[in-house]
C-alpha cells in the first residue's frame, strides 16, 4: 500500500483546545494514506479490452476496460422485440376491431348456425325412423351428439361476435398498459447494463491494481469481482498554508487528552506544522 510518511512538528507544553503554544518541538510520525475505489462488474463476461496500466492517470469517466457485450445485446434485442409486441397490443385494443374481422366473425356464427340446423333435422329424421323400429338406438344417439357440437358451435360464435361488437373493456386496456411497462422496464434494465459493460473510472485517480488481464471473466462474487481499484487523490494538507490542524480521519492526529466529568480522556485535536513529507511503500 502506498502511503505518505509525515514528519511533523508539536508543542511539547499543555495544548489547550483554543491555541498552540510552542514551548518545544516534538517530531511525530503519521501515515497518510490513499483512499482507494474498487470497480466492480455487475455481469461475468470476458475482458475484450484494457485500455489502462497499473500506475495511469485516469479521470472520472474514463475507459478502463470492457467485457463481452454479446449475450446482454442478444438479452436486450429480445426485450426490445417484446416492448413492441406489447405497444402493438394495446394499440389494437384502444383502436377497436377492424370491420373485416367482425364480417369474418359473422360469416362464421352463419356457418354454425346452418351447421346447427341441419344437425337437428338429421336428430329429428333418425327419430321417427327409431320410432318405427328401422335403426338401432346407437344411431339415434349420435345425431344427438352431432347436434350438441353443433350448438355449442353456434352459441361460441355468437358470443364472438358480440364481444367484437361490444368493443374492449376497460380493464383490457389497462392490462396491455401494464404489460407494456413491465417490457419496457425490462429494456431499460438491459441497457443500463449494457452500458455497464464498458468499466470506467469513477473518479479522477491513478489505476492502483488490475486484478484480470484479458480475456479473463472476472466472476460474479462479493470480494473478487473488482475489475480495477482507483486510487484517488490525497485530500489531506492541501492548504497552501504552512500550519494545518490535523484530524483522527488523516490517521495522523495529535492529541491531548482531558479529563471529563466522569473522569474518562476525552481526545481533542491539536494543533501541528509539518515539517516534510516522505513516501515510503509497504
Amino acid at each position: 500500500m502506498k502511503t505518505i510518511r509525515l514528519m511533523m512538528s508539536l508543542a511539547a507544553a499543555a495544548l489547550p483546545l483554543a491555541a498552540c503554544h510552542r514551548a518545544s518541538d516534538t517530531e511525530m510520525l503519521g501515515t497518510l494514506e490513499w483512499d482507494r475505489v474498487a470497480v466492480a462488474a455487475e455481469v461475468s463476461e470476458p475482458i475484450l479490452r484494457i485500455t489502462v496500466h497499473e500506475g495511469d492517470s485516469a479521470h472520472a469517466g474514463d475507459l478502463i476496460l470492457s467485457l463481452d457485450p454479446r449475450r446482454t445485446d442478444a438479452e436486450l434485442a429480445q426485450a426490445t422485440a417484446d416492448a413492441r409486441k406489447a405497444e402493438a397490443a394495446l394499440a389494437e385494443l384502444r383502436h377497436g376491431t377492424r370491420i373485416e374481422t367482425i364480417d369474418a366473425s359473422r360469416a362464421t356464427l352463419a356457418g354454425a348456425q346452418s351447421t346447427e340446423v341441419n344437425a337437428r333435422r338429421e336428430r329429428d329424421r333418425l327419430a321417427e325412423i327409431r320410432k318405427r323400429g328401422l335403426i338401432a338406438q346407437a344411431d339415434l344417439d349420435n345425431a344427438e351428439t352431432a347436434l350438441r357440437t353443433a350448438t355449442a358451435q353456434s352459441n361460441n360464435a355468437r358470443a364472438n361476435l358480440a364481444e367484437l361488437l361490444n368493443g374492449t373493456r376497460i380493464e383490457d386496456i389497462d392490462q396491455a398498459e401494464a404489460a407494456l411497462a413491465s417490457a419496457q422496464a425490462a429494456v431499460d434494465h438491459l441497457t443500463l447494463t449494457r452500458a455497464r459493460l464498458d468499466v470506467r473510472a469513477p473518479a479522477n485517480g491513478r489505476v492502483d491494481a488490475l486484478p484480470f488481464k484479458l480475456g479473463d471473466q472476472p466472476p460474479l462474487t462479493q470480494h473478487s469481482s473488482a475489475c480495477s481499484r482507483v486510487r484517488l487523490p490525497m485530500r489531506a494538507f492541501t492548504c497552501p498554508r504552512a500550519s494545518a490542524r490535523v484530524w483522527t480521519r488523516a490517521r495522523i492526529a495529535a492529541y491531548t487528552c482531558k479529563a471529563s466529568r466522569r473522569n474518562s480522556p476525552r481526545r481533542s485535536a491539536a494543533c501541528a506544522r509539518i515539517r516534510h513529507l516522505r513516501p515510503t511503500s509497504r
